[in-house]
């Protein structure tokens, strides 16, 4: 199954070290040049679907102005399936270039009449 957009940015964002949900939020935003910008309901609900399916793990907790925060890592799994996904966008971006390159020359951009 292809892995969608936000699940690879929020993956991707916890790679170097475990961060709690606005950290994420920061960090996809910045991570994808402003293209994906989460919500908090939405971020909460992947993230808690992203920890059922393994792929991160609650890496600590702590009370922050009478509010627990929860901090995020990626999992062993987690990370596997952020490697393979990176592999086949690879190999999707090869697929792709090769048949631009064939049909219209190395470093040419499509143009449109």
């Amino acid at each position: 199954m292809t892995m969608q957009e936000p699940t690879f940015f929020i993956l991707t964002a916890l790679v170097r070290s475990p961060l709690h949900g606005y950290g994420v939020m920061q960090a996809v935003e910045q991570l994808s040049s402003g293209r994906i910008i989460l919500k908090a309901g939405t971020l909460y609900a992947a993230l808690d679907r992203l920890t059922s399916a393994g792929l991160i793990a609650v890496d600590r907790e702590e009370a922050v102005g009478g509010r627990l925060r929860r901090y995020y890592v990626l999992s062993d799994d987690g990370r596997a399936a952020l490697e393979s996904a990176v592999e086949r966008m690879r190999s999707d971006a090869t697929v792709a270039a090769t048949r631009l390159r064939e049909a219209y020359g190395f470093g040419m951009a499509v143009q449109h009449a």
